[in-house]
């Protein structure tokens, strides 16, 4: 019996097939190679739009007027770039006499990158206002605003600050509470209670620039990885050179400049403006 065959008069990929298929698959990717990236255009171009509706949302308009506003809570936070602050920030508005105005209207402000959940709103009967605050991409300090209006329609503002750490210095943060908070640190909490009371010769808290910005980052070096007595310190400081290595210690003493008060010029721009 004959058999016959059946013979493809086309291969199966287009690569490989006549002029018509590869003619149609080249067709099919110029398609798609312009319609995927006209896609992700009209995606940002909503997402823009969607942006600009919400920060063009009608500014509530207030009932009310105070003559100052003061913090309640929230100030001198840090968090990682990028990130939300622990905890938000609370602002009380109150009139002449010190008394809580409910009904007033507070605006909040800051650099192009840091985001407020509620960047405007009328204070609750207590006169106070909360936010929540993510901070920018950029480390450094940050300085938030709070105001609202008086009866004579002149704004009052607050000044708020806050901290962004980048990694090094978040590294640092990390080796500080592993290492150096329970003496450097007055304040005792649920899960460390502070050394400090019980030492002669008090440690200096990591914020406090009046004295440790005068030392140089060789000096903090040294003291760090030697102890106290590297410069003729307290021999009440441990030297940890055989604990934390030498990347450790750089990460260490970036964390000391960026936390200081007053700021440590050797920590960059006091204020981030991205």
């Amino acid at each position: 019996m004959t058999r016959y065959r059946y013979m493809p008069t086309h291969v199966g990929t287009a690569a490989h097939g006549c002029p018509a298929e590869r003619s149609s698959a080249i067709a099919s990717r110029r398609a798609r190679s312009v319609f995927l990236p006209a896609v992700a255009v009209l995606a940002t171009i909503l997402a823009t739009s969607c942006s600009q509706q919400s920060a063009s949302a009608p500014v509530p308009k207030p009932t009310a007027f105070g003559a100052a506003i003061v913090e309640s809570s929230g100030g001198k936070q840090i968090a990682q770039t990028g990130s939300l602050l622990p905890q938000p920030v609370v602002v009380q508005v109150n009139d002449k006499q010190g008394a809580a105005v409910a009904g007033a209207l507070v605006e909040f402000a800051a650099a192009p990158s840091v985001t407020f959940d509620s960047p405007n709103a009328l204070t609750d009967s207590s006169g106070q206002v909360t936010s929540n605050v993510s901070l920018g991409g950029m480390a450094g300090r940050y300085q938030l605003s709070a105001s609202t209006f008086d009866k004579s329609h002149k704004k009052v503002e607050l000044k708020i600050e806050a901290i962004a750490l980048g990694y090094q210095q978040t590294l640092g943060r990390h080796l500080n509470d592993q290492y150096c908070e329970r003496c450097h640190n007055p304040e005792s909490t649920v899960e460390r209670v502070s050394n400090y009371d019980n030492l002669e010769v008090k440690p200096h808290p990591f914020t406090e620039g009046d004295t440790l910005n005068k030392l140089s980052d060789a000096d903090l070096a040294a003291i760090i990885s030697h102890g106290g007595s590297a410069l003729n310190k307290s021999a009440l400081m441990p030297a940890w050179g055989n604990t934390l290595s030498k990347s450790d210690v750089q990460a260490l003493i970036s964390y000391i400049r960026a936390v200081s008060d007053p700021p440590s010029r050797s920590a960059g721009p006091v204020y981030a403006k991205h």
